[in-house]
């Protein structure tokens, strides 16, 4: 019996927090500026969105500590990982320029097919998610939050933010991926009590 309420708390964590991710976002993607890739090419949102999952990750600052020991890393060691999930596209936005996020890139040793590097040149991308933050007071001016986000042909299905730009624990790649592991093991549920 102890079993059964186990499983049945767990089935409804499951369930109830995969609700909660898709009513708390849900949000588009595919309208708003361009955003440019590390070779200096503009790329139209609905091209890099529509009809493929992104795993987007957001820092404040290229080749600032935290970005560069923790986040870029933690995305690059899992890159097949993701992609062995389904996963079309693992990116990195920042507020920077295209050349700046192409020497970033290059600093990190990133290959473009485990890790695309995107410039939010003007910001546009972040303050339509809310993600902006005015980092003025360290000198980098408006930035972009430190975020993850899992993006499904253009909608936002999972995000998830640090309160501090120097903070990284809800952002890391293996949260992720254990989010993507829940996800598919409650639609697997859901496909054999189909099934039955």
């Amino acid at each position: 019996f102890f079993l059964f309420v186990v499983m049945l708390a767990r089935s409804s964590v499951r369930v109830a927090s995969s609700y909660l991710r898709c009513f708390c976002t849900n949000a588009s993607v595919l309208e708003g500026d361009a955003l440019i890739n590390s070779n200096n090419e503009k790329v139209t949102r609905e091209e890099f969105f529509k009809g493929k999952k992104v795993v987007l990750f957001g820092v404040p600052g290229a080749f600032t500590p935290v970005c560069s020991q923790k986040h870029v890393p933690s995305y690059l060691s899992n890159a097949a990982e993701f992609k062995s999930k389904g996963v079309d596209t693992v990116a990195c936005l920042s507020v920077n320029d295209a050349f700046v996020m192409k020497a970033w890139a290059e600093s990190c040793n990133v290959n473009q097919d485990d890790i695309v590097f995107l410039a939010d040149w003007n910001g546009s991308f972040v303050k339509q998610q809310g993600l902006n933050v005015d980092l003025g007071a360290a000198n980098l001016g408006e930035r972009s939050k430190r975020f993850s986000m899992l993006i499904d042909n253009g909608n936002i299905v999972s995000k998830h933010v640090e309160v501090s730009p120097g903070d990284f624990e809800e952002t890391s790649a293996e949260k992720l991926l254990a989010e993507l592991d829940d996800s598919n093991t409650s639609n697997n549920d859901s496909d054999s009590e189909n099934n039955n």
